[in-house]
């Protein structure tokens, strides 16, 4: 070959490497995609190129984690002195004290763990009581042992640190306290009726190993099983026919119900029966059978059922008739913990069922509650102002911020990072960092000011849902405008009057579904302002006539106005304009709002809380209240959530049925 093509050659491939070298910015972008591929060659290879870059800490980190099962302790130790303070080091050192626990290398998990800043890694905490049992043996105190049986019975999977916690505090050793046999047993029951068998086989083999072969039979066929024991008397067996009831009341609970009662029942512990009339009464409520009260009323000591069953007995009393037996609202909530006591719903109906009661004390009591709650925050908060005789109106708004707040907000650069990574396309490497520096960088996180001016930089940048949620942190200050901003203001106001939607609903909802982030996704497709599933949008457009439509048109901002307004007035029309079953349909489909509408005529408020789903229960709340406040907001006047709320019961079967077609 001659010399010149041999050049020719060479420069070829030199022109092509060269022209092959993304920027820093594309860099970064194929670092992410690389670390999401688990590619360690080409994550190392790109490195180099993202050093300098504003998120440099965010290639470094990706490189090293995805090898930080080979690293040494000193890569590891560089990484944190080079990126001190950064989210990525706190990153790292949560992934690094993973390892370390994994390892069982006790000495440098303990001295790390005090430099964790964010904490927020529940196996991590697990690992750090075993390390302090490991270095202070005998003399641990009861408060570690009682916080492992904590995190232990809240872990909903199995991790290795939480197992091994509940290992070393139940099995024999030189810490006194324990965890009981009867946590054990507790947690195999809570898994079974969430049916996650694996948790639960962890839970029996901690305290009856020889067990195991029975409850994998009980799974496979609790009905089975049963039907092939006679009696219970040594208390594993009681607990194994617990669990098959248990688990048979999640399919089958008339059958449960009739086996517990006329079989099981006398042979049981009146904590295990009370446990399992539990369970069937929280079937029954989820599903809003006018059983549950009777299953509930099984029950001779309610202190004996989890937060959870009391929750729904109470639901269950909320729903009973047009109006609640307040006597079984109240006495279910007064035997919650003090913890679900705290929970905001429950503060508000535990006053509703005071100012039932009767007694001049008694009221007195529940308008002290409701004025302690009165706020326009949230939906039992604004309930709580309606009942102390207010309506819902926009709060004073906070001084302005001055330049140096609004200067040290542009100056942060964990802040900075956020919007960058953002910017890129990185939202949920955007939004970490950003979280992390408002919330986790120091103890308590920023203070009310510094939360404002981030959120003000956040909305300029209109990075809405940073906007919100940052500004929804403050405690005592209450910006209105950060906390429900109006994009688009015009395009939305003009397209709901145009289909008779109220303006303010169409908000509420965009504010709870996409916190107005035009571009977003979901984990299931949805798109857009409005979220969007493809399927819906397809069968929207030809509903509306739309020619040429295709779910990829989803992201333009009119489009998904467009569609999601005329899906949610179709929906809206199609529960007799009721917004909080329209809300529950838009959530969750509307077949199941329809079904969640029979039995008495509720107020909408009893009705929101007795949603099955929690996910939609919340979201109906959410959007319920948005709309209120931004009604107060687009009218100049004082609003009336329980006037929008109304009340909900079944469709009168007289009138023709609207949308049956919706999907």
């Amino acid at each position: 070959m001659k010399l010149r093509t041999i050049l020719t050659l060479i420069l070829a491939v030199f022109a092509g490497a060269c022209q092959a070298q993304p920027g820093p910015d594309d860099a970064i972008v194929e670092m992410a995609q690389a670390f999401a591929r688990n590619n360690k060659p080409r994550l190392t290879q790109l490195l180099p190129l993202a050093r300098g870059h504003l998120l440099e800490p965010w290639a470094a980190y990706w490189e090293l984690r995805a090898r930080l099962d080979t690293a040494s302790p000193q890569e590891v130790q560089d990484f944190f002195t080079r990126y001190a303070g950064t989210y990525q080091e706190d990153r790292l050192r949560n992934d690094w004290l993973l390892v370390l626990g994994q390892r069982r290398d006790w000495a440098a998990f303990a001295a790390e763990y005090p430099r964790f800043r964010m904490n927020d890694d529940r196996e991590v905490k697990c690992y750090a009581l075993v390390a302090r049992s490991v270095a202070e043996g005998a003399n641990t105190p009861a408060s570690v042992v009682e916080e492992a049986r904590r995190l232990w019975l809240a872990q909903r999977d199995l991790d290795d640190g939480c197992t091994l916690a509940a290992t070393t505090f139940s099995a024999d050793g030189p810490v006194r306290q324990r965890i009981t046999t009867s946590d054990a047993w507790r947690k195999a029951r809570i898994a079974t009726e969430g049916n996650r068998p694996r948790v639960a086989a962890s839970a029996v083999e901690l305290v009856s190993p020889h067990a195991l072969p029975l409850l994998s039979e009980l799974n496979a066929s609790p009905t089975k099983f049963l039907k092939n024991r006679v009696t219970a008397i040594l208390r594993t067996r009681r607990e194994l026919i617990g669990l098959a009831l248990i688990k048979l009341a999640t399919t089958d609970p008339d059958n449960a119900a009739t086996l517990l009662e006329n079989k099981w029942g006398p042979q049981l512990s009146v904590e295990e029966r009370n446990w399992i009339w539990g369970v069937l009464g929280r079937q029954a409520a989820q599903r809003l059978q006018p059983t549950a009260l009777a299953f509930f009323d099984k029950v001779t000591k309610d202190s004996d059922l989890s937060d959870d069953m009391l929750a729904w007995k109470v639901r269950a009393a909320l729903r009973a008739s047009m109006v609640p037996q307040w006597p079984t609202v109240l006495s279910g909530i007064e035997a919650m913990s003090e913890e679900a006591r705290r929970d905001i719903a429950w503060q508000y109906w535990r006053a509703r069922a005071l100012q039932a009661a009767g007694s001049a004390a008694e009221r007195a009591e529940a308008m002290q509650v409701f004025e302690s709650m009165a706020s326009p925050r949230g939906f039992y908060e604004q309930l709580a102002l309606e009942e102390v005789g207010r309506k819902v109106a926009p709060p004073e708004r906070p001084a302005p911020l001055t330049e140096q707040e609004k200067e040290a907000a542009r100056q942060n650069p964990g802040l900075a990072r956020g919007l960058a990574a953002i910017a890129l396309g990185l939202r949920d490497e955007g939004r970490r960092e950003w979280n992390y520096t408002t919330n986790l960088a120091r103890p308590g996180g920023m203070e009310d000011r510094e939360l404002l001016a981030a959120a003000q930089l956040a909305c300029e940048r209109e990075v809405w849902d940073r906007c919100i949620n940052t500004s929804d942190r403050t405690k005592g200050e209450f910006d209105i405008d950060q906390r429900f901003p109006m994009p688009f203001r015009e395009a939305v106001t003009r397209r709901a009057l145009e289909i008779g939607l109220d303006p303010a609903y169409v908000f509420g909802l965009m504010r709870q579904e996409s916190r107005f982030v035009a571009d977003a996704r979901s984990s299931v497709g949805a798109s857009g302002l409005m979220q969007v599933m493809p399927a819906t949008a397809r069968w929207t457009a030809r509903k509306l006539g739309l020619n040429g439509f295709s779910p990829d048109k989803l992201t333009d901002r009119d489009t998904n106005l467009m569609i999601g307004t005329g899906y949610l007035k179709l929906v809206l029309d199609s529960f007799d304009g009721s917004m909080a079953m329209a809300a529950a349909a838009y959530n969750a489909g509307p077949t199941r709002p329809r079904v969640w509408r029979n039995g008495p005529v509720l107020d909408a408020a009893v009705w929101a809380e007795n949603v099955p789903f929690g996910e939609t229960r919340d979201y109906v709340k959410k959007v319920l209240s948005n709309t209120t406040l931004y009604a107060a907001l687009l009218t100049g006047e004082p609003q009336s959530l329980k006037a929008r709320l109304g009340r909900v019961g079944p469709r009168d079967d007289s009138e023709p049925e609207a949308g049956r077609d919706l999907p």
